[in-house]
């Protein structure tokens, strides 16, 4: 899996960190006091990933995706840039507070920059978020730097296509001069190994109990597929 490679590219939510949950936590609490709606988490997320699909060629599919649940639940009071702002309000408390690295992630990360592989963070999220990560979530910033332990971040704001699409893979190939076979991707969810396959390069699909309805088709189309970061470390150890 790692033999001959040079970068290691990481998508963030649902891979680095185990945050996938929360923002559909996000979402519900957005929801209900935007509408009184109570509404399922699995619905919740699968609405997320359908429109963020549907919606990925848009200069801001976030803002987009607020547009659609401020139509779906009937929010005829709120403009969709005021959904998007009332929906990052409400998920400071979770950046903050809630979310935390998956196990061992940290000592993967490490490794590889011990071996001189470089490492990227490749994710569709918004650097803002990263940066919060870095300055408030002790859960977070005790255990991983992003600055240090990243050679390159790179996240919506520096593309104009997001996953599926390829283009944050072939930006980060091109910054360290690799070949596509000289690069690993991990990735937990379909969409962003779709990504992958479309930059040809390799793609490790890792677990993530919230890609689970993904999960046949993410094992047929990943080159490899591992459980845990545990299961990683065993590549390099």
């Amino acid at each position: 899996m790692l033999h001959n490679k040079k970068l290691v590219c990481f998508d963030l939510d649902g891979t680095l960190i185990d945050s996938v949950g929360v923002w559909n936590q996000v979402d519900a609490r957005l929801i209900k006091d935007l509408s009184g709606q109570l509404e399922d988490f699995n619905i919740i997320q699968q609405q997320r990933d359908a429109q963020l699909k549907k919606i990925k060629h848009c200069a801001d599919p976030y803002l987009e995706y607020c547009g659609y649940l401020k139509e779906r639940y009937g929010v005829a009071h709120l403009s969709k840039d005021e959904v998007k702002t009332i929906r990052y309000s409400i998920s400071h408390h979770f950046l903050d507070h809630e979310i935390q690295l998956k196990p061992q992630a940290e000592i993967f990360v490490q490794l590889l920059l011990q071996q001189g592989i470089h490492t990227a963070i490749t994710t569709t999220t918004s650097l803002s978020n990263i940066q919060r990560y870095q300055r408030n979530n002790t859960r977070i910033n005790s255990r991983l730097n992003f600055e240090k332990d990243f050679n390159l971040i790179l996240t919506r704001e520096h593309v104009q296509n997001i996953k599926p699409h390829p283009e944050v893979y072939l930006k980060a190939i091109q910054h360290f001069n690799v070949q596509p076979e000289e690069c690993l991707i991990i990735e937990d969810s379909l969409i962003g190994i779709e990504a992958a396959r479309q930059a040809g390069i390799e793609v490790a699909a890792i677990y993530d109990q919230y890609s689970a309805h993904e999960m046949p088709e993410i094992k047929a189309k990943a080159d490899y597929f591992v459980q845990d970061y545990a299961a990683l470390l065993s590549f390099l150890r």
